[in-house]
């Protein structure tokens, strides 16, 4: 599957058939899982638990195998690197056929800081369940992706620009459509879908529309994940380079400079 495809396709998976992973599969995640890089240079841990042994669930999920727990040391940009390095977790897992989730508030957090072994100077923003999909989506599911609007996403004239927030932009070249057409496909908490991109010559700017209650306890902000996560299929896409060069714009209330990719 080409990555444009995997990207675009991916879904998130809470009704699982049931059946431990592979012997095969177990090893290669147990590989994959130990150096995931991100362009902010932060080491991001992964840890592979398996459900049974470690006795871990939560009331959202049935039938997972394993949970993945991702680990990431209270450092500035902390949430933007965390995103980008468990976005890239989730989609290999993805690509071969195995499913997860992003959960950060259905489950019982102490009990799985203390099974992933998070230390006083790290913060576990995400874990995902996995396992091998389900053939039919449990009632539970159905109706938490349509609660959540899991089938939709904005208009891209809602999301991408051209030199300021006034001037909606519809790429022509057809790589740079389908990058933005992955980012707007992007997984966000709640489907809310923050991050708004601003083209500017070849950089492209990209900032977070707060919404309310998304602080998280050691001071950061749950929707900076999210654009790590759109950060990281944007520079799948392009091969494009990351700064944190803020370039100036003005921006309006409630909306902030996270990064820039030039491409």
């Amino acid at each position: 599957m080409d990555i444009f495809k995997l990207l675009t396709t991916r879904r998130s998976v809470r009704t699982f058939d049931g059946q431990p992973l592979s012997a095969e599969d177990v090893q290669n995640i147990r590989e994959y899982i130990e150096n995931i890089p991100n362009p902010y240079g932060i080491p991001v841990r992964f840890v592979y638990m398996d459900a049974k042994e470690m006795g871990l669930s939560s009331p959202v999920i049935t039938g997972e195998a394993a949970y993945i727990a991702g680990i990431v040391e209270k450092v500035p940009h902390r949430e933007e690197a965390f995103g980008f390095s468990f976005e890239r977790m989730v989609m290999h897992l993805w690509s071969r056929g195995i499913g997860t989730t992003w959960i950060a508030g259905t489950f019982k957090r102490e009990f799985f800081e203390k099974a992933a072994g998070v230390k006083e100077n790290e913060v576990m923003y995400c874990v995902t369940p996995v396992g091998y999909p389900a053939k039919k989506k449990s009632i539970k599911e159905v109706a938490m992706r349509k609660g959540v609007g899991a089938d939709k996403r904005k208009d891209g004239a809602e999301l991408f620009f051209e030199g300021g927030f006034t001037k909606p932009f519809a790429a022509a070249d057809e790589g740079l459509k389908q990058a933005l057409e992955a980012v707007r496909w992007a997984p966000s908490a709640v489907n809310k879908q923050p991050w708004r991109i601003i083209k500017d010559g070849n950089a492209f700017h990209f900032y977070l529309k707060h919404d309310k209650n998304y602080a998280t306890a050691d001071g950061g902000d749950l929707q900076k994940v999210d654009m790590g996560i759109a950060l990281c299929h944007f520079i799948d896409m392009t091969g494009g380079s990351l700064n944190v060069a803020d370039p100036g714009v003005e921006t309006p209330e409630g909306i902030e400079y996270i990064a820039s990719v030039t491409v």
